[in-house]
Formats: structure tokens, C-alpha cells, sequence
């Protein structure tokens, strides 16, 4: 099989390796589609921390080929269209063993991201406690949107979202947008915060009934009158922000209700500072948001909203075609110059033939 390892700064190299072969608890998946992020940007700009070589792609879908024979008759078939948790917490930290929050694991491995090769290949071995059968109607290339509409879900979770309150979502990036949309589901009022006013027009479109152009000097006086008029004068009594920016979340302290609630799930290695009156005083929760305990409702959001979460992938990519893509994510322009609107980039590993499939499938329930 083929693999796409980045093996240096901004350098993939293609490779051939040897197709896996099922064991106990372990199924072969073929890898049908892949989204990136803003995370596999920085490992392939070798801005991260993740040693180098390593094969990325932690966002996928899959279609099981092959299942070990304890395995058959059991919970999943080959031919199954699944995707795949790519956490593997260690089960025996203070997160992991005394508080059931293994999405915040002080010893966390994640495909293409954290010591195991990812889905940027042909073919994986894949543990079936990872693994879930996508919902019916969910088509495999729209599928991998789980992975980061799972991590907006835990930010809204964690901040104790309910019905009628209203919420200010820093940054309508696609975690941004999909915490929108989760909010949305559990009716809240939304407001959204971005310096991008194309990004701000897709919010609109998707249910925000503010959408407010980050500026310098924001909140100007205008701005704020507009957020007391949407609280009635009480501020957002919960704030995500989805940006990572060290004054977004300075923001978010300033504007949140007394008493209210800030999520963090952006995430960067900027330096934030805060007046030490600034939780006491209104005493804030102020809670961080990493990874997701929330699989398969996250696949269930995903379905339930499928024409919206699919307007934000913007491009797709081939398998042979991944150095465009990453510059396409960094550069935000055509090889041209012209400035493109870039939401999620889509790799389609190439469809096998129906002739292939059957082959394989016949394989798979042999091994």
C-alpha cells in the first residue's frame, strides 16, 4: 500500500508499506476520505510537537476490508463505512482512572498527531473500541467532520450550554461554526465574533442572530451597545473562544456576565495575561475545552446537519495531491495569488473500482 509520510519541513514523501493484517480486536479499514486541520499545518511546517517522521491525518473515514475470524459475527462486518476515534488515552492517569475524562489524558496518543502514524495511507489497523459504523445516511466523505464537530461539542458541554441563554462564539472558524450549530441544537441565542466578514455571513446563514467584526479597538462603543441590546444589558453568561488568540480570550473575560462562563478550545502557545481582578471580581468560570468524550452524538450532530457542515469544506484534494493542499491551508491563495475563502480541505484517498472492492471484501472475510 502507499503512505504519505512527512518526513521534514513542508516535505511528504510517498512510500510503499506493507497492507496490515487483522488481529484480535484490531480491524483493516480502508481509508476513503480525510480532512485537515490547522494542527496538520503546523506538523507539516514542522512547527509543532511531534517529532518528524511521521505519516498525518487524524480527521477519516474508513470502510472496513478485513476483521480478525474472533472478531466475525460480532459488533462490526467487513464492508462496514466507519470512522475512527484517533485518541488512545493510557487509562491509568489521574484524568483517565479517578474522574472518567480520558480526552484530557496527561499521556494521550493521537494518529498523525502524537506517536502513531495516522490516516494519510491507503490502509490502517484500526482497534474496534475506537471504531463506530457511521450513521446510515452519512456519506463517507462528509464523515470526517466528526472528529472536529466532536471537539466543538465538549466545548459547549463543558460549558453548561442550556436553553435560552445567550452565547458569544469567538472565531467562526469550523470549530467555531460547529459549536454554533451545536448551540443552536440545545437553543441558545448565538453570537458570533471573527475579523473575517465572509467567515461572519456564513455564521448568519447558519443561525447566529449577531455576527460582529472584530476591529482594532473592539468593542468599540457601537459593538457594545449591540451586545446589550442582544443581553438585555447582562452580557453573554457563556463565551467560547474558538480562536486561540490571547486577546480574543481577553475579550471573552471583559464581556461574559458576572458569574458567567468561558470555554477555551483554541489553542496556541501565545502568553495570555489577566488582570488579577478580572475572575475574582465576577467571578468567572473559566474552564479549557480539549479533545471529546462525545463520539457518537458528535456523528449524530454530523448527520442531523449535513447540508450545513458540508458548505464548509471548501476544497478537495487526491491522495497524490497533498502538497497543494497544506500550502492551500497556510497560504489562503491559489497558485495563481488570488486569495481563495478556505474552510476544511478534503483528501479523497482514490475510490476503489467495484471489482476492487468485491476482491477486497473477499479477502477481508478470509483472512
Amino acid at each position: 500500500m502507499r503512505v504519505a509520510r512527512t518526513v521534514s519541513k513542508e516535505t511528504i514523501r510517498y512510500e510503499e508499506a506493507p497492507e496490515p493484517r487483522p488481529s484480535r480486536g484490531h480491524a483493516v479499514v480502508r481509508v476513503r476520505s480525510v480532512t485537515l486541520c490547522g494542527t496538520d499545518v503546523h506538523i507539516w511546517e514542522d512547527d509543532y510537537a511531534t517529532p518528524l517522521p511521521m505519516v498525518q491525518g487524524h480527521e477519516f473515514s474508513a470502510t472496513i476490508t478485513a476483521l480478525h475470524p474472533d472478531d466475525e459475527g460480532g459488533a462490526f462486518a467487513v464492508g462496514d463505512h466507519v470512522a475512527v476515534s484517533p485518541y488512545a488515552a493510557c487509562g491509568a492517569c489521574y484524568a483517565c482512572s479517578s474522574i472518567g475524562r480520558p480526552n484530557a489524558c496527561a499521556h494521550m496518543s493521537v494518529y498523525g498527531c502524537y506517536d502513531e502514524d495516522g490516516a494519510l495511507a491507503e490502509f490502517m489497523l484500526v482497534p474496534l473500541d475506537r471504531t463506530h459504523r457511521l450513521p446510515d445516511g452519512l456519506p463517507l466523505d462528509l464523515a470526517p467532520l466528526w472528529e472536529p464537530v466532536s471537539i466543538s461539542l465538549q466545548a459547549v458541554r463543558r460549558g453548561r450550554a442550556a436553553a435560552g441563554e445567550r452565547v458569544l462564539v469567538s472565531g467562526a472558524g469550523p470549530i467555531g461554526l460547529f459549536a454554533l450549530l451545536a448551540l443552536r441544537e440545545v437553543r441558545c441565542s448565538v453570537a458570533v465574533l471573527d475579523t473575517d466578514a465572509g467567515r461572519l455571513a456564513i455564521a448568519a446563514e447558519l443561525g447566529a442572530e449577531t455576527a460582529l467584526e472584530v476591529r482594532p479597538g473592539f468593542p468599540d462603543e457601537a459593538q457594545r451597545g449591540e451586545i446589550d441590546a442582544w443581553t438585555d444589558g447582562k452580557g453573554p453568561s457563556l463565551v467560547i473562544d474558538a480562536t486561540g488568540a490571547p486577546a480574543s480570550l481577553r475579550t471573552a473575560v471583559d464581556l461574559v456576565a458576572p458569574a458567567g462562563r468561558v470555554v477555551a478550545v483554541g489553542i496556541s502557545d501565545r502568553e495570555l495575561t489577566l488582570s488579577m481582578r478580572a475572575l475574582p471580581v465576577k467571578e468567572i468560570d473559566l474552564l479549557g475545552s480539549r479533545n471529546s468524550l462525545h463520539m457518537a452524538d458528535a456523528l449524530d450532530l454530523l448527520d442531523r446537519n449535513q447540508d450545513a457542515c458540508r458548505a464548509l469544506i471548501t476544497h478537495r484534494f487526491g491522495f497524490d495531491e497533498l502538497d497543494a493542499a497544506f500550502r492551500l491551508l497556510r497560504d489562503r491563495s491559489t497558485p495563481e495569488g488570488e486569495r481563495a475563502r478556505v474552510g476544511k480541505v478534503a483528501i479523497d484517498i482514490p475510490a476503489l473500482s467495484s471489482d476492487d472492492a468485491v476482491a477486497e471484501c473477499a479477502q477481508g472475510a478470509t483472512a
